[in-house]
């Protein structure tokens, strides 16, 4: 049986290929292995958002900000999918969202 690490280097080879199908069932392996897989739930989030799967694009990112409240990437991932469903209003807000995380980190790295 593959590792969850295998599975997602699996959905990122699918993904390279073109085959989104193919990877969002990887990326779907990897995280009934690990459901905290942070990574996973990133791609599976983009590679929904490109099959046209809009509701379980956003469902994956939304995981995937639950998982890493303070990333940026998070962030911008549930934007980018909630503009891709046409809820402008809502990527609009999360993308503030990602604005203010970055604006922090960079403050803290400029106050080191």
């Amino acid at each position: 049986m593959p590792t969850k690490d295998e599975l997602f280097d699996r959905a990122v080879d699918h993904v390279a290929d073109g085959d989104l199908a193919a990877a969002v069932a990887a990326y779907e392996e990897a995280l009934a292995l690990d459901p905290a897989f942070a990574d996973a739930w990133q791609g599976l989030a983009l590679a929904a958002s490109q099959l046209g799967r809009h509701e379980r694009a956003i469902e994956a990112a939304k995981k995937l900000v639950e998982l890493a409240p303070e990333e940026t990437l998070a962030h911008t991932t549930l934007s980018r999918v909630y503009q891709a469903a046409g809820m402008i209003p809502e990527a609009e807000a999360v993308a503030a969202k990602a604005r203010i995380l970055d604006w922090k980190r960079q403050l803290k790295e400029g106050g080191s």
